[in-house]
């Protein structure tokens, strides 16, 4: 007779969950089971429950699907809050199954001490989470498997907990109730009527694109709004690779003074699926602009940081279809070169107040590469190695800024920076859950980072998953040292012992091996390692200098300039 376990794996193959990442323990023994028979789901058991949460965080970044993370009771679901905070943070749809002790041994307002017991354990997720679920029927099971993936996909898209007593996940069940799908959001046509006259009198507009573009796949009407308004692009973390290549793109970070000058000049900032967060934004030091239009699922979340002037709520892809076609209707015409050099650079339909976006990041590097020499050498070197259709996933140490900062990403959902949250130890569970899809995956941590999940290296063997691991060894806790050295204070707590990296990956059965500097060696062995299909390790043995984005070396220092009212 089947369980309501079966029930929840059914539900998860309706709705075309590829795998689940998860860790067995004494209270989710019938789900293990349950996915044992499962010929479309693949389960891939990591050594840490924070672990499968971020690999599940990977998995959706990569897909743009549910990632879905099965973990047991108590201290094993606990062991995820950390990654399912970076996951809120950005805004990723993920499903964390967890257990709970048996319901019948659950007494209200007294924790008896059954094992794994938690007074709460759904008030722990209640932060970080768009909503927790319980179970108590389990007939009900499959169903609410379904609403919780329907609600972590729908907008805004956020983590879910779904949390099953161990009694009731185990429990006989008859027959299979139907499951049913979420209805998709934002369906109606969105008002466009209050943001198509700033649009209109706009001379100087830019276009601010963030993750909720990228998560809606609206990178070609991104371009294609950029395009009729004559507006460079800033792209924010999240939505790195969203016009990749477009003659449009600015290419730099805002921190970058050559491309945070543009918002500067603009007269109308055209947010699209971001909340303007103080990462991106110099903790909010760029000044309000004259005139700011938002693309938003949420309201609030357009104007929480931000005053705007109107707020277009709808995905990004309805939104700006919607100004496009009220442009038309308006009888707006994309605006005229104003000489051949920007006709023949922007298809001769570009303005050219903003000057040649080509010049622009030419000079902007050449002056970095002046002062960061090896610092760009590395960049340089990722960019000639690291082939379009690998992933690159970019820990929280100094390598990965500088990734984040430059690294020219191919397209969408190329590129995995944790800067919703800015959790150490991502890069490597994540990277597991890119490589989990089939797609060529490189991650890039530090020493540092490395040892927060160092136990992966064993799930990276036993799946032979297609993933190099790069570990940059500055024998330390690099941009924490470059703090306390800029603040004069003595090194404490920032210099590390470690282990020998490459007898470590070697003790997993990995491939590894270690070189000198982040040069042209370097360049050499990471492209030994990237046509390899096996998992392996590179260790390049390198202190770098953080970039302008670290908020030590932001160029705007002050107080907030926003205007919130």
């Amino acid at each position: 007779m089947p369980v309501a376990a079966d029930l929840l794996v059914r539900a998860l193959e309706r709705a075309g969950v590829r795998v689940v990442f998860g860790l067995p323990g004494v209270h989710n023994l019938a789900a293990f089971e349950a996915l044992r028979t499962s010929a479309a789901i693949r389960t891939i058991g990591v050594r840490h429950e924070q672990a499968a949460a971020y690999a599940a965080d990977g998995h959706a970044r990569a897909t743009g699907e549910v990632g879905v993370a099965l973990v047991t009771t108590g201290p094993g679901a606990a062991n995820t809050l950390g990654a399912v905070g970076e996951a809120w943070a950005s805004g990723t749809p993920l499903v964390v199954i967890a257990t709970d002790v048996p319901a019948s041994l659950k007494r209200p307002g007294i924790v008896g001490g059954a094992l794994h017991e938690s007074a709460d354990q759904r008030a722990m997720f209640a932060p970080v989470t768009k909503a927790t679920v319980r179970v108590t029927d389990p007939a009900d099971l499959g169903h609410a498997t379904a609403q919780a993936l329907a609600t972590a996909l729908a907008a805004p898209q956020r983590p879910v907990l779904l949390e099953v007593p161990t009694d009731v996940l185990a429990a006989a069940v008859t027959g299979d109730e139907p499951t049913v799908a979420g209805a998709p959001a934002y369906a109606e046509t969105p008002d466009v009527d209050q943001a198509l006259p700033h649009l209109l009198a706009a001379q100087r507009p830019i276009v601010w694109a963030g993750g909720g573009a990228l998560r809606a796949g609206a990178g070609p009407t991104v371009a294609a709004l950029a395009q009729r308004l004559g507006a460079p692009v800033l792209t924010t973390y999240a939505a790195r690779g969203l016009l990749a290549g477009h003659p449009f793109l600015v290419g730099l970070p805002p921190h970058v003074p050559e491309a945070g000058e543009l918002w500067d000049r603009a007269d109308l900032v055209l947010a699209v699926g971001s909340d303007l967060d103080g990462m991106s934004t110099m903790n909010w030091r760029l000044p309000q602009p004259p005139r700011l239009v938002a693309v938003n699922v949420d309201a609030a979340d357009a104007t929480k940081n931000y005053r705007a002037d109107a707020v277009v709520v709808a995905d990004a892809v309805l939104g700006c279809e919607e100004l496009l076609e009220g442009l038309d209707e308006a009888g707006h015409a994309p605006p005229q070169p104003a000489d051949t050099h920007s006709d023949a650079l922007f298809g001769g339909t570009a303005s050219a107040w903003y000057g040649d976006l080509a010049a622009l990041r030419a000079g902007a590097v050449r002056r970095l590469r002046i002062e960061h020499p090896a610092e760009l050498a590395f960049v340089d070197v990722v960019a000639r190695t690291v082939p379009s259709g690998t992933t690159v996933v970019a820990d929280m140490c100094v390598a990965g800024y500088w990734l984040a900062a430059l690294h020219e990403v191919p397209g969408p959902r190329r590129f995995q920076y944790p800067m919703g949250w800015g959790t150490l130890g991502y890069a490597l569970p994540a990277a597991i859950g890119s490589a989990a899809t089939g797609t060529p995956t490189v991650a890039f941590c530090g020493d540092g980072g490395l040892l927060l999940a160092c136990g992966e290296l064993a799930t990276v063997q036993q799946e032979r998953l297609g993933l190099t691991l790069v570990v940059v060894d500055d024998g330390g806790y690099g941009m924490l040292r470059h703090d306390q050295d800029r603040a004069g204070t003595p090194r404490f707590g920032v210099d590390l012992a470690g282990p020998d990296h490459v007898a470590l990956a070697q003790a997993f059965g990995l491939r590894a091996e270690r070189v000198d500097g982040l040069g042209e060696a370097f360049g050499a062995a990471l492209a030994a390692h990237l046509a390899d299909p096996a998992p392996s390790v590179l260790v390049a043995a390198a202190a770098l200098a953080p970039p302008p984005t670290t908020s030590p070396r932001w160029h705007r220092q002050g107080p907030p300039a926003w205007a919130v009212p």
